[in-house]
């Protein structure tokens, strides 16, 4: 047992060091897959005469289309272009489907009546209790966790400890650097666009739970607060919200990619 636990850790050192050296040499965010929130016949939260489908809708593009300028060499993908309603797990299938490195999924945020003084930006990533939800994502799409240097053709076992390791490696992974983006972005929020900070939070959504890759739900205002509708449906306020964004994804490139 004493010669099997020491194997299992050597194992378990070998595969942490050959998966952490992807990250290290060579490796290069391709594709980003951004995801404007409701849609269709779920809209989401209503301001005084806006939707939160709608105000998702254009961040989401302008987004797109900015990423597109300043990072050509990135491949951008929507989950919708359109007034359409695009199902949760569908929306993260698509990115799984893509081999995305990164999913940012766009919303407002919203208050019941009587709130309407609350303001502020906050970014989510997938709760750690729910982490093992993130096993169904990386099970589904097997190249995300195949690699020449460990894993034998044919299908994920979870019977191997060396898959099961990886597999955990990965989802420990994902979740770091979720959290360093999302940081990123909240510090652009309030550094540079001066709006107030509500912090990174831990949230159970399934949209997360289900993306295999670093994924954050941003939640670029209050639909719910008459001053800051205004700013989230104004080019004004959009360009900066879209910036803010890009420039977390630029900052969070440098450090992944050294």
């Amino acid at each position: 047992m004493r010669l099997k636990n020491s194997l299992l850790f050597l194992t378990f050192l070998l595969t942490f060091f050959s998966f952490s050296s992807v990250f290290a040499q060579g490796y290069k965010i391709k594709t980003i897959v951004i995801d404007a929130g409701h849609g269709g016949v779920k809209p989401g939260a209503k301001g005084a005469y806006s939707w939160e489908k709608d105000v998702a809708l254009k961040v989401a593009l302008k987004l797109g289309n900015k990423l597109a300028e300043e990072l050509p060499s990135i491949k951008i993908i929507q989950t919708r272009k359109t007034d359409v309603d695009v199902d949760w797990y569908r929306r993260a299938e698509i990115a799984n489907d893509a081999k995305a490195d990164l999913f940012i999924s766009i919303h407002c945020n919203s208050m019941p009546p009587g709130n309407g003084h609350v303001r502020g930006t906050e970014t989510f990533v997938g709760a750690y209790r729910r982490i093992n939800e993130m096993d169904a994502g990386l099970k589904e799409n097997e190249e995300i966790i195949k690699d020449k240097n460990y894993k034998k053709q044919g299908t994920y076992d979870p019977t191997d400890p060396e898959e099961v390791i990886l597999l955990s490696l990965y989802k420990s992974l994902y979740r770091s650097k979720s959290l360093a983006l999302a940081s990123h972005i909240q510090k652009n929020y309030t550094e540079v666009n001066k709006r107030v900070n509500r912090g990174v939070k831990e949230q159970g959504l399934l949209i997360l739970q289900r993306a295999a890759m670093p994924s954050v739900l941003t939640e670029i205002g209050f639909i719910s607060n008459r001053d800051e509708e205004k700013y989230i449906n104004s080019d004004e306020g959009q360009e900066e919200i879209v910036m803010a964004i890009v420039n977390a994804i630029k900052q969070y490139k440098k450090e992944v990619e050294n």
